[in-house]
């Protein structure tokens, strides 16, 4: 074999080895999804426990159990098809006394609920739905908050009745017919969610949490134009309108958007926070979105002003 030969052979085998090695570097290509996968999934957004759009509701509606949370009047104007009417008081204890009274319009036991809603017809197997109007109290707020102190969930529409209208959706009058159902207490959660008058005003004493007050700032400031015993706001309480809460469409303000107006308030996402209103209702709401982007310590005071204004043994501040 003649050195010429050789020569080639040994320049062809370190060509191969040279090229083996550059490969080796080069960056491999990007693995592709597997087919109908799309993009990596991320993490649920707390938000879609909490709050679900009009596109969602529309889309699938055999998956929902929805009800109207505004008053009977309104319903019977027009509401969403096949929802039935449920407004807090039924999960409430407002048979008995007027407001202010001690201990009315609370949470009703457990399976006062739990019977309250088996008697509306709630079917707990489908994903329950609550709306009302951005414009009024939050109701639709305080029901998902009373289902929750049972241990049951249940998601709020956001925009509520005029963003499905707003949509192109019409509202329909036939009443559903009514099939009771059996519901399950899941488990009594109320003290995970709620504090009462006591605690709110050891709170207050030795300063363990921050009061927000969910009311306008006419209320904050001392009107009562709710039949309040008095005018005023619980100490150190501060005001966080609960129409603040709200895009100029009632849409329900960004994650961002919530977070820097408590923030912006002296909140922390570590705080232990009591929110109030007059009866319980605007603050159930404000409660739940405050847990939904991170307040996880947010609690709401039911009884509300209602019950400190008519308790004159307690301080009020103007």
């Amino acid at each position: 074999m003649s050195k010429r030969f050789l020569g080639l052979i040994l320049a062809l085998t370190l060509a191969v080895s040279v090229l083996g090695a550059l490969a080796g570097c080069a960056t491999p290509p990007a693995e592709k999804p597997a087919e109908g996968t799309g993009t990596a999934p991320t993490a649920e957004s707390a938000r879609a426990k909490y709050l679900i759009s009009v596109a969602d509701l529309k889309a699938s509606p055999d998956k929902f159990f929805v009800i109207d949370a505004r008053d009977a009047k309104a319903y019977a104007a027009g509401h969403i098809a096949g929802a039935i009417n449920l407004p807090w008081q039924p999960l409430a204890t407002v048979a008995v006394g007027k407001p202010g009274d001690k201990d009315w319009g609370v949470l009703a036991a457990p399976q006062a609920i739990a019977d309250a809603l088996g008697k509306a017809g709630v079917d707990t197997a489908k994903t329950i739905v609550v709306y009302a109007d951005p414009t009024g109290w939050g109701d639709d707020g305080r029901v998902v908050w009373s289902l929750q102190s049972i241990g049951l969930n249940g998601l709020m529409l956001d925009g509520g009745f005029p963003a499905w209208t707003a949509a192109g959706n019409t509202g329909s009058t036939d009443v559903p017919a009514v099939t009771p159902t059996t519901v399950t207490v899941a488990g009594d959660k109320l003290g995970d969610i709620n504090v009462t008058t006591d605690q709110v005003k050891a709170a207050v004493a030795d300063k363990s949490a921050k009061i927000i007050d969910a009311r306008s700032e006419k209320e904050y400031g001392g009107a009562t134009d709710f039949g309040e015993a008095r005018g005023g706001r619980i100490p150190s309480a501060f005001n966080i309108p609960f129409a603040s809460l709200f895009n100029e469409d009632g849409t329900v303000k960004s994650d961002a958007d919530l977070t820097k107006l408590f923030e912006d308030a002296g909140l922390a996402k570590g705080d232990a926070v009591v929110v109030y209103c007059t009866k319980g209702i605007r603050s159930a709401y404000m409660t739940e979105l405050m847990r939904m982007v991170g307040f996880e310590k947010a609690k709401n005071y039911d009884a509300s002003f209602y019950t400190w204004a008519g308790d004159s043994t307690l301080t009020v501040e103007k």
